[in-house]
């Protein structure tokens, strides 16, 4: 019977004068392989249906347990039909020649098919952000059904809403693929979606301003970014795509192009966020908030990893404790705006038209014949929610005003 082998052994295996293949107990065709050098990597032997040898890695870069992960998920491959060797070449052949990369073969569906959709920035970034990262410089043939359902079920772990967006994107620029005669079937077709749960988390006025210290500390580019998002209440592609050319004195003007809804809107500023936007730099290539000049930031899981760190050390400091912040995402700074107003008084109507929401007032009928584009009253609620922010971060009730003696 083979002896199962444990790590200890492993690392206790002395070389002999030739090559020898150990097999692990454990997981039927792995094997560590010694060489006479005292070099030690590890190995998958199956059949698909001749017999293949798969490397999976070095010696102690990858140790037993990710050596048996690795060859069962190969295992697994195999047992879908696949052939992870042959996949494994034809993977350096393609990153060779860069023609079946998912990389490659993503920017012809965004040069053919996503700069004809109005909407077609928003499933380009979400594929670049978190599709390409993992699967880039694979070959399109080698992505499996397993891989997407993987995919998928890592990104639900951490928000499910984005998860069946990415879904829906990655089966239509799949589906794409597949009319084009790339590949035979979509690795995404049957996944099943993820279970959404309606999003309810408000920033409370302690997290504002613990929030809004936070930015201090960590500073340019997701510092400002959030500072200026809860101003505004502006979605969080909008404001991360700024760009200083819609910028109009006082007003932001964003083109119907990169808005949701497919509506032009222009946002009054207050003189908090023209005070926010005057203290950034200016990186050539257009962007406000921007590290290559190229490109608008991205990055955001980590930025909010960051945010919520730093909210919690600021917290600490106060208070002498470990502090504890409940999870909240950029969105939620949208939310935090529209309940914030409301507790000011501001109309819904008013809230609706800062928000560019096409509801409510704004919708159906009514949407028809009131044709009033609020501009006034909107700056005046801005005006308001940016003083009322500045109370919180300055630990003052907003509405006590010092007077002059």
């Amino acid at each position: 019977m083979t002896k199962v082998l444990t790590a200890k052994a492993v690392e206790a295996m002395k070389p002999g004068a030739a090559r020898r293949e150990i097999p692990d107990g454990a997981v039927v065709g792995l094997y560590l392989i010694m060489q006479p050098s005292g070099a030690k990597a590890w190995a998958l032997r199956y059949r698909a249906p001749d017999p293949r040898k798969l490397t999976l890695g070095r010696w102690p870069a990858m140790g037993l347990a990710e050596a048996r992960t690795a060859a069962r998920a190969a295992l697994g491959h195999v047992s879908e039909g696949g052939d992870p060797a042959a996949d494994r070449k034809a993977e350096r052949e393609a990153r060779a020649s860069g023609r079946d990369t998912v990389r490659a073969l993503f920017e012809d569906y965004r040069r053919r098919k996503l700069k004809l959709l109005k909407a077609g920035d928003q499933p380009a970034r979400m594929i670049e952000r978190l599709m390409l990262p993992t699967w880039g410089d694979r070959r399109v043939q080698a992505i499996s059904r397993r891989d997407a359902i993987e995919l998928i079920e890592g990104v639900a772990e951490r928000t499910p809403v984005t998860a069946n967006r990415l879904k829906a994107y990655g089966a239509a620029f799949f589906a794409w693929l597949v009319a084009r005669d790339v590949l035979g079937t979509n690795p995404f077709e049957g996944v099943k979606a993820t279970r959404e749960t309606s999003r309810e988390r408000v920033l409370s006025d302690d997290e504002v301003r613990l929030l809004w210290k936070a930015t201090e500390r960590v500073g340019y580019p997701f510092g400002p970014l959030a500072r200026i998002l809860l101003l505004t209440g502006q979605r969080l592609g909008e404001v991360a795509g700024l760009c200083w050319a819609e910028l109009d004195g006082d007003v932001w003007r964003l083109p119907a192009e990169r808005v949701k809804n497919g509506l032009a809107h222009v946002v009054p500023l207050s003189a908090a966020v023209l005070a926010e936007l005057e203290a950034l730099p200016r990186i050539a290539g257009g962007y406000v908030f921007t590290t290559t000049g190229r490109t608008p930031v991205s990055g955001y899981d980590r930025a909010i990893r960051r945010l919520r760190s730093a909210m919690a050390e600021v917290a600490a400091e106060e208070r002498g404790d470990p502090v504890t912040i409940a999870a909240w995402g950029f969105h939620d700074l949208r939310r935090t705006f529209a309940t914030g107003c409301a507790a000011l008084g501001v109309p819904v109507q008013t809230a609706e038209a800062v928000l560019n929401h096409v509801s409510g007032s704004r919708a159906g009928v009514a949407g028809v014949y009131n044709r009033h584009d609020y501009g006034r009253e909107a700056r005046a609620a801005l005006d308001r929610w940016a003083a009322h922010v500045a109370g919180l971060v300055q630990e003052r009730p907003a509405n006590v005003v010092r007077l002059q003696v």
